[in-house]
């Protein structure tokens, strides 16, 4: 805790000091760019949107340094990204990763990318070892929330929209998850800021968490302060992950009999449109339980994903779900379904990090990257690689170069077909 609070005091003094002594000055130098807001990026196809973290280290206690954050922002500025999606402002990666695109655009006045700033809320007791009290609010809310809100005004050209909580409400969030009314409470503080012109007017506000705590799923999360959420934001920000259903609910994805005579490559491919299918499915959901309501909000992807190694449930040993060839099919297939629908999609995630299963290198949350962390681009983007975009970039010293040498026989050979609907049955 001492570790914690010692960090964000060293974030609070670094944002004073540099909104004190350079703000003014930084604002004069920056080459006229036409404002973009909220309302004008998401669910705009020119404006492809990924969730970055960007920590290359073993542990978060090793923050991203604004070069290796402006050697990342170059390489997803060459894929046509423009939108990043962080988690936090406890730490110093999302202020870091501000100055840095500040920086960029002083560099060059075309370079253009925004942030939809996530300001982390836990429970009473989340990650202390004692009991989360799930009624209750942790003491530390209310100064992620003023971060997040100090940020937005000192970079209004780049911030634009504040994420109240992540994954905060769903209850298998056993560790931290929180009531409605605590993100209810934090997202009318910051509308309010904004009536009062305490903040720009055009920030867009929203949280960002799992389909079911929209309303989508089981009705133990359909109470009034979740009507009054939705009414409250200016936006909903929903998560889909089909890939972890694969385990947790995995009848979409077993083959089904009359499939079961196809090539073991037309099994993966119809398993991927079935996996699509599912996340359409879930974001009809909460349309349909927004409608119910009577309320008419925009909805984008906060969070969507495929990992390319799991030594767990998702491997070899478990739905089989896992490799760079499926992460390709996904990908696609969810790019092509929210751009012509002009849905805005926070894909997860733009580079492996290893920190989150830190004790389990091949554990499936450290490699839902479309990068590893060496810079190699996985399939999804091999086309990238051939088309030259990334001439000259770097991460880590290296070159971005494919995976598997480019050798797609080599790649397939790590691809597993998933099990018979048979099989998928006798295992429930």
């Amino acid at each position: 805790m001492k570790a914690r609070l010692t960090i964000v005091c060293a974030a609070l003094i670094a944002i004073c000091a540099w909104s004190c002594e350079n703000e003014p000055k930084k604002e004069k130098e920056m080459t006229p760019q036409k404002y973009m807001t909220a309302k004008d990026i998401l669910g705009n196809p020119n404006y492809q949107a990924i969730s970055y973290g960007g920590y290359r280290e073993i542990s978060r206690e090793y923050q991203p340094t604004i070069a290796e954050l402006k050697e990342d922002l170059r390489i997803l500025s060459a894929m046509d990204i423009k939108v990043l999606r962080t988690y936090n402002v406890q730490l110093a990666q999302a202020f870091n990763l501000l100055i840095a695109i500040r920086q960029l655009k002083e560099e060059d006045s075309n370079f253009e990318m925004y942030v939809m700033l996530g300001a982390w809320i836990d429970c009473k007791n989340a990650w202390t070892g004692l009991t989360p009290d799930h009624n209750a609010e942790s003491e530390h809310n209310e100064s992620e929330i003023a971060r997040a809100a100090a940020l937005a005004n000192q970079f209004p050209d780049i911030v634009k929209v504040v994420a109240v909580g992540n994954e905060a409400m769903v209850k298998w969030a056993a560790s931290y998850y929180v009531q409605p009314n605590v993100i209810l409470k934090w997202v009318n503080h910051l509308q309010q800021m904004k009536a009062d012109g305490k903040l720009p007017k055009d920030l867009w506000i929203t949280s960002s968490d799992d389909f079911a705590s929209w309303g989508g799923g089981e009705d133990q999360y359909h109470v009034e302060d979740l009507n009054k959420l939705i009414e409250a934001v200016d936006y909903i920000s929903m998560h889909t992950y089909p890939y972890h259903n694969t385990h947790y609910n995995p009848e979409f994805w077993g083959v089904p009999e009359n499939e079961q005579q196809d090539t073991d490559l037309n099994k993966i491919d119809a398993a991927m449109e079935r996996a699509i299918e599912f996340s359409k499915k879930q974001y009809d959901s909460v349309k349909s339980y927004m409608k119910s309501i009577g309320a008419d909000k925009p909805i984008h992807i906060g969070e969507t994903g495929w990992a390319t190694i799991s030594s767990g449930q998702y491997g070899p040993t478990g739905s089989k779900a896992t490799d760079e060839y499926k992460q390709g099919a996904y990908y696609r297939l969810m790019r092509d379904w929210t751009n012509s629908n002009n849905i805005s999609c926070f894909y997860f995630e733009a580079f492996n990090e290893r920190w989150k299963d830190a004790h389990n290198p091949k554990g499936s949350e450290n490699h839902f990257g479309l990068f590893t962390l060496e810079g190699q681009a996985k399939y999804p983007i091999w086309d990238l690689v051939d088309k030259g975009i990334f001439k000259g970039l770097t991460r880590n010293g290296n070159p971005i170069t494919k995976t598997y040498d480019g050798n797609l026989d080599l790649l397939m050979e790590d691809v597993l077909v998933p099990p018979t609907i048979q099989e998928v049955m006798s295992h429930r």
